[in-house]
């Protein structure tokens, strides 16, 4: 599996969580410039950033992703693209119902 850099990892969470850069880093108090940077590869996120994004409660779930590469999702670990799958996007029955 070829393995993705650490920009392209955080644009996966980003998009995964249907944010903007800047809905992003305003949602987890961090310099626009500063997050842009990253998720182009222009600069290693420090150690504080991942503090800030990881601690936040809407981005743990992907921490031992972007660390390790790794999931446990009995934990809580996902990686983006399942991050919408599973119990939480099961909120409507299906319906035979015809539309348009």
């Amino acid at each position: 599996m070829k393995s993705i850099t650490q920009g392209e990892k955080l644009g996966l969470i980003r998009d995964s969580e249907r944010l903007s850069k800047r809905q992003l880093t305003d949602l987890i108090g961090m310099n626009y410039s500063t997050y842009v940077g990253y998720e182009l590869g222009r600069t290693k996120m420090t150690l504080e950033s991942a503090i800030k994004l990881f601690g936040h409660p809407r981005f743990q779930k992907y921490q031992d992703w972007f660390m390790y590469d790794r999931v446990d999702p009995s934990r809580g670990q996902v990686a983006p693209a399942l991050a919408h799958s599973g119990q939480e996007a099961t909120t409507s029955q299906h319906s035979d119902q015809k539309t348009g």
